[in-house]
């Protein structure tokens, strides 16, 4: 897309679309968190769960970009999923962009490998974007709140504030420090919040990007169709 006709743009405050046919790189960025002490309290709870400390943080994981999806259901295999709300940072040919997105991950396999564990997995994305410059002033006041379904009934799963993360300009400069780059055509998953109470499963995952400021939300649920890996 060009500079001068960016797809979906609308008038007053910019709001874009997200097409995953345009995505060419696709980033998660990892242990994201900004107070390094609850970092590390993090690493230990997953180390006790069997999950390998990662070697650093923030990690940077590339994955596939055909993962990259703004459909209403995935696939999966196996009963052990779960979603993982993030805001996204797009580079675009026009710009910088925010949208919202689900790192979904497949937590048995998380306890072999991080990186496989997001690789089986689409990464449900809004179709909505932002400008990022539009935000880049009040990000730390973004609110983000996911929910699932637990025996039917819709009960909230994660809440919090993007100031619970490094911000998407240090994410990016720490990348571009490691060899990695952040060219148009690029999305980055940039860090998720703590669960309310435990991580688990759903059949259902809903996820809200809430802009107090400019009085915008950006809004995407999928549900999760988990299939037996043979016949």
């Amino acid at each position: 897309m060009s500079a001068s006709t960016p797809t979906g743009v609308l008038t007053g405050t910019a709001e874009g679309t997200l097409n995953p046919g345009d995505i060419r790189e696709l980033v998660i960025a990892g242990w994201t968190g900004r107070e390094s002490a609850r970092v590390e309290a993090h690493v230990r709870e997953l180390e006790a769960a069997g999950i390998p400390r990662p070697p650093r943080t923030p990690m940077f994981y590339l994955l596939s970009a055909a993962l990259l999806t703004t459909a209403d259901a995935i696939t999966v295999v196996g009963p052990a999923t779960s979603g993982e709300i993030e805001c996204l940072l797009i580079s675009r040919d026009d710009g910088l962009w925010v949208g919202l997105g689900s790192d979904h991950t497949d937590r048995a396999l998380e306890r072999t490998s991080v990186a496989k564990s997001k690789q089986v997995c689409h990464k449900p994305a809004a179709r909505t974007l932002w400008r990022f410059s539009d935000v880049a002033g009040h990000w730390d006041q973004l609110e983000l709140r996911s929910f699932i379904d637990i025996d039917g009934v819709r009960t909230p799963y994660q809440s919090g504030t993007a100031a619970a993360m490094l911000p998407p300009q240090a994410l990016v400069k720490d990348l571009i420090s490691r060899g990695g780059a952040f060219e148009p055509g690029t999305v980055m998953f940039c860090g998720t919040l703590a669960t309310i109470s435990a991580i688990r499963p759903s059949s259902r995952f809903e996820m809200e990007l809430h802009d107090p400021v400019l009085g915008r939300t950006i809004r995407h649920e999928y549900r999760i169709h988990d299939r037996v890996e043979s016949l």
